[in-house]
């Protein structure tokens, strides 16, 4: 436990202070910011007053109103409307009528789109008197105001009505749409129409009719504006150098502006080379870690857009002044905006946005932020020597104890439970004393399960004796034929007993012999093939088949105890197999030695007994027939004995499709000059 406590402890202090470092940068940083926004927003309400008294008649009216677009080229009268693709529409209030102005050469364009489900077309002069869907178009100039009724039975050239000279009247091209229709139109060269309404009459199958206007109600005129130059050439003396300076009237339309965005130009004195802005790196650390955020949307401080939709804007058309701080899109600055409204009769005429980026803010968050990683970095080392020193002294001490657990297991098969660090004080001791009472039990335990068959062999020999020695008495006594009965099964049961307890005191001397062998050079192929001679008759009727390579195999180990191992593996096929069955023998050499299999066409290994088939007193056979000795599985281990004298292994493994079973004994050979256990 205090191993976890001292590392998570030099963990969270080697956090704690970049992280602790970084939020008072941020603090401070947001405090420069709010101070940058302050003084932006007293600048902004210096530069609306200074306007207002230099360009009072040009500032735009309050209220809603219509903005004309300046168009590159001059549009084609088809209905297609492409020439006023891309510009900012203005629309009612349920989004039925939208319209779009242009001005090219002195005159005055439109492109009026109408969503409309119930088709009821006719055109305005029809000769029956008919009326459909229509537009309603009123003109405010210095001569007057003129009304027009547009409306057509089919595509094709505008069919308009109304008053005033007919050679004003507007000219264009009615257009059908998958939802209603489209109309492209021109007002003629004149003064220049001042104000504007719109309506769009919707006629009803029934009867009936609807209209849908662009104003707050039907009839009324909005005013129309365009960019001022005016306006322009004053802001132009107004704004402040490396900054860009709108007027925008009520409804966000820009009607001036003036000035760009320069970092350079914005300070007022050369920085010194070390407070430069952040470049390269250092830049891109600065904005991972805190650069403002792109507060703005797509579009909504765009220099070369019509209709500004920032929400500094909005607010100060609502008459309170905002002001933001934003990243920098192209320059490696913050951008520091204030937008303050311009007081009209009741309602703000419009908003004056002042944008400045700001060097300054990045600099002094620059040093900040380099400051605290200089600081922090030099913490981290720190605390990572500490930790790479502490963390090197505990691995010493984990291999010690690595190395001392796989020596715990002596050649003899005994364990010695001692181990280092048993007197430390810390969780490693801990772990080495909990290892050395688990081996010390397994030890004692290891001990019991080896001399058991010894102690048992010993221990009922005499009561057996006793046993045999009354029955071999009762046979000489009378007996009636019921009770002799009970003594024949009688005597069975102690002949069974007696075979167990000779298979026993046969393995425990089997494995004594297998501990004390000595190695010797021999050839393992001439081996298997005399002892497969030598099996023939004792399968039979069962077949052999023998699969051993015809040149020599050496080996460095005991042929008697691997002939054994061999004549145990032997009989367990024989028991297995069916009569008509078969046995393989196959014999395989090796890079490392030679490998032993022996198979039979028997039934498949439960996989629950794949892994205990040679331990010992472990048997798969379900039990022995009567008069015959049962079997303790002490083959497979005298198996395993001799495959682990030869520094291999003993496994067991289903052949595919269930063809049978195959053991099989790895043999790496007996190291040479090794003095015998035991």
């Amino acid at each position: 436990m205090r191993t976890r406590i001292l590392l998570l402890l030099s963990l969270g202090a080697a956090l704690l202070l970049p992280w602790a470092g970084w939020q008072l940068v941020r603090q401070t940083e947001a405090l420069l910011r709010e101070g940058q926004e302050r003084a932006q927003l007293g600048g902004a309400a210096a530069l609306a007053r200074a306007l207002v008294a230099t360009a009072g008649d040009a500032l735009p009216v309050a209220g809603p109103a219509l903005f004309v677009h300046p168009l590159q080229r001059l549009p084609l009268l088809d209905g297609g409307g492409d020439e006023f693709a891309g510009l900012e529409r203005a629309r009612s209030v349920d989004g039925r009528l939208s319209l779009v102005l242009g001005e090219q050469g002195g005159a005055l364009y439109a492109l009026v789109e109408v969503t409309d489900g119930s088709r009821v077309r006719a055109d305005a002069l029809d000769p029956l008197g008919r009326r459909g869907d229509a537009l309603e178009l009123a003109v405010a100039d210095p001569r007057g105001l003129r009304r027009w009724r547009l409306a057509n039975a089919a595509p094709g050239a505008l069919q308009v009505t109304g008053d005033g000279d007919p050679s004003l009247a507007p000219v264009g091209e009615w257009q059908e749409t998958a939802d209603g229709y489209r109309v492209e139109l021109r007002l003629p060269r004149g003064d220049g129409p001042q104000a504007l309404s719109l309506a769009a009459i919707d006629r009803e199958p029934a009867g009936g009719e609807r209209s849908t206007s662009l104003a707050a109600a039907p009839g009324d005129r909005l005013p129309l504006l365009r960019r001022d130059a005016r306006l322009d050439l004053v802001l132009g003396s107004l704004v402040p150098p490396g900054a860009r300076l709108r007027l925008v009237s009520a409804d966000g339309w820009v009607v001036g502006g003036a000035g760009a965005l320069d970092a350079t130009a914005a300070e007022a004195t050369p920085a010194p080379a070390a407070a430069e802005a952040p470049e390269g790196a250092h830049g891109l650390l600065y904005r991972w870690l805190l650069a403002p955020p792109a507060e703005a949307g797509p579009g909504e401080f765009d220099g070369d857009g019509a209709r500004l939709k920032a929400p500094v804007v909005w607010q100060a058309l609502s008459g309170v002044a905002a002001s933001n701080v934003r990243a920098g899109e192209e320059l490696d600055a913050a951008i520091v905006s204030a937008a303050v409204p311009i007081a009209g009769e009741g309602a703000p005429r419009g908003a004056l946005l002042l944008e400045q980026p700001s060097e300054a803010l990045l600099v002094l968050a620059n040093r900040a932020v380099f400051g605290v990683m200089a600081a922090s970095l030099a913490a981290v080392l720190l605390a990572a020597l500490v930790l790479f020193a502490y963390a090197g002294v505990l691995s010493l001490r984990i291999r010690r104890l690595r190395d001392a657990a796989g020596r715990a297991l002596r050649p003899d098969g005994r364990l010695d439970p001692r181990l280092p660090h048993l007197n430390a004080t810390d969780d490693l001791g801990d772990l080495s004393r909990g290892f050395a009472r688990l081996l010390g039990e397994v030890g004692a335990y290891n001990d019991y399960l080896r001399t058991l068959a010894s102690k048992l062999s010993h221990e009922l020999n005499t009561p057996l004796a006793i046993v045999r020695s009354s029955l071999d008495n009762l046979e000489h006594e009378s007996l009636p034929s019921g009770a002799r009965i009970y003594a024949q099964r009688a005597r069975e049961g102690a002949e069974r007993l007696s075979g167990i307890l000779r298979s026993m005191a046969e393995a425990s001397r089997m494995e004594r012999f297998v501990a004390g062998a000595e190695g010797e050079d021999f050839d393992l192929a001439e081996l298997v093939r005399g002892c497969a001679e030598a099996y023939r008759d004792v399968v039979a009727p069962r077949r052999i088949a023998l699969d051993v390579p015809g040149g020599r195999i050496a080996l460095h180990g005991a042929p008697e105890l691997i002939a054994q191992a061999l004549d145990k593996l032997v009989d367990n096929a024989r028991s297995f197999a069916p009569e008509d069955g078969w046995i393989r023998i196959r014999l395989r050499a090796q890079e490392d030695g030679a490998e032993l299999a022996v198979a039979n066409n028997g039934p498949p290994l439960p996989a629950r007994m794949q892994e205990r088939l040679f331990e010992s007193l472990v048997s798969f056979r379900e039990g022995a027939a009567r008069g015959e000795a049962p079997h303790l599985g002490l083959g497979l281990f005298v198996v395993r004995l001799v495959a682990e004298l030869h520094q291999g292994e003993a496994t067991a493994v289903n052949l595919p499709e269930g063809a049978g079973v195959e053991f099989r004994l790895r043999l790496a050979g007996m190291p040479r000059g090794a003095a015998p256990a035991g």
